[in-house]
């Protein structure tokens, strides 16, 4: 496959990194120097949710499929970036923002839900952001859609600043079918050419709930 141009989907790790509320921030610090050991070397301690990551169906589900039990094919595939910008803080997206990608939301497809969420990164206002409702991850599964992504911390709402919210409606339609979430995605305005194809390969990592992925857009250039 020739490739053109490559937009970079993922946040990166470090001590900045925004954590899910309640999860603790990563911390890189020095294992190895040039100067005493010859090799530069750091120590890494975070959580398998840290920054741009994979969700696994064992996140949620008991039974559910590890990370290192999914097809690799549902990390990589022709994107589909559904736009949902322009929305109110904590609105919920209804299956009707489908509508305009309905003939490309197939098996295989990996549909990148973009809010213009990331532009908060970093804030209080980031944990505010728009949320799939229930029917329109649903509507996803029952086209047969596997791979969804979004530019928010999740597909649900997230509890932060007194709202209670602990409805996992999309998590459990999407994993609850064999599938995967790729959370906390950037830059999905940079997707500005026609098919391109995505990738966010997870670590592999023992713990099977998930793991940090290097997501990216890939121009075929067609």
């Amino acid at each position: 496959m020739a490739v053109g141009r490559v937009v970079d989907l993922s946040h990166p790790v470090g001590p900045q990194t925004q954590v899910y509320p309640g999860d603790e921030p990563p911390e890189i610090a020095p294992a190895c120097s040039l100067a005493a050991d010859g090799y530069n070397s750091v120590r890494v301690r975070m959580g398998s949710h840290t920054g741009t990551h994979a969700d696994a169906p064992y996140h949620f589900l008991a039974d559910g499929p590890r990370l290192d039990e999914l097809p690799l094919e549902l990390f990589t595939g022709p994107a589909v970036v559904v736009d949902a910008t322009g929305l109110e803080p904590r609105a919920a997206i209804g299956p009707e923002a489908l509508e305009p990608w309905a003939g490309l939301l197939v098996p295989g497809a990996a549909v990148l839900v973009r809010t213009g969420w990331d532009r908060h990164y970093g804030t209080e206002r980031y944990h505010d952001h728009p949320y799939l409702a229930a029917e329109t991850a649903r509507a996803l599964v029952e086209r047969g859609v596997r791979t969804l992504g979004v530019d928010t911390l999740s597909p649900d709402q997230t509890p932060y600043g007194g709202v209670e919210a602990d409805d996992w409606s999309a998590h459990r339609a999407v994993l609850g079918a064999g599938g995967t979430i790729i959370e906390n995605l950037c830059r999905l305005d940079r997707i500005d050419f026609a098919d391109p194809w995505f990738c966010a390969f997870p670590l592999r990592l023992a713990s099977g709930d998930g793991a940090p992925v290097r997501a990216v857009a890939l121009d075929r250039g067609r």
